[in-house]
């Protein structure tokens, strides 16, 4: 898989004000996270036959409507509903966990990553991966309480450890062609951030913001909300696991 990269600005969140939206084929070819409608990929959809999305976070689907009368749509089979809200499209066609999908440029696979949202995907094809918002080459992936699973964050990215794909493609920031360290790099910050948030709850700590202020130990202005979904989604996997009490309020151990 040799995957053209189309970085799009986008108005939503998303890191640095763009998401990266791929091609992969020429004449055949799929359309993955069109972001929004912009001139680039105006130029290309000539040569689309399909479009779907890595996951349906606003960041991702912004041309979807824009686009989905040039190509067959897909979404994730039992996310149909959400696919339509984010999108305000109907999909042509469904697909699941080892669905493959033809294109002029070799064969792309459908493996689930859920966890950054429930819906997530990554599509693999000739040692490469197209990530979503699985990875990304510097600093972390939300993973909120709102959306995210920790639980099945961490299981993604051992599963694409396992995997040891060549390159990765990332739906944020440049092309990651060291993935072992970098998913390497990622469990090891969730991890750390599970094990300060442990320590806050066994010295004290009860509510969310106690909690955060302990297990960052830093300045959260500006990030302060996004910081206490995260501290949530970590209780809820230590809950979870029988390791805190937590009742979405309190945490005890």
């Amino acid at each position: 898989m040799n995957p053209t990269q189309i970085p799009v600005s986008v108005r939503t969140a998303a890191p640095g004000g763009e998401t990266n939206t791929y091609l992969i084929g020429h004449e055949h070819a799929l359309l993955v996270d069109p972001a929004a409608e912009t001139p680039p990929l105006d130029g290309a959809l000539d040569d689309v036959e399909h479009l779907l999305v890595t996951h349906t976070h606003p960041d991702h689907v912004g041309g979807v409507a824009a686009y989905a009368d040039r190509a067959t749509v897909w979404a994730r089979a039992g996310y149909e509903e959400r696919f339509e809200r984010a999108t305000g499209v109907s999909p042509d066609r469904l697909f699941g966990p080892g669905t493959r999908i033809e294109t002029d440029d070799g064969t792309v696979e459908v493996l689930a990553t859920p966890g950054h949202a429930p819906d997530h995907v990554a599509l693999t094809a000739d040692g490469g991966m197209l990530v979503g918002d699985l990875a990304v080459a510097e600093g972390s992936v939300v993973v909120g309480s709102d959306d995210g699973d920790m639980r099945g964050y961490l299981t993604a990215l051992r599963r694409l450890h396992a995997r040891n794909p060549t390159r990765l493609y990332p739906g944020h920031g440049p092309v990651i062609d060291e993935p072992r360290g970098v998913v390497e790099r990622l469990i090891s910050h969730r991890l750390r951030r599970e094990r300060a948030v442990l320590r806050a709850v066994r010295e004290g700590a009860r509510t969310v913001a106690a909690i955060t202020d302990r297990a960052y130990g830093k300045d959260l202005s500006g990030v302060r909300k996004l910081a206490e979904r995260t501290v949530e989604a970590h209780l809820e996997k230590l809950a979870v696991e029988g390791r805190v009490e937590w009742d979405g309020e309190r945490a005890s151990i």
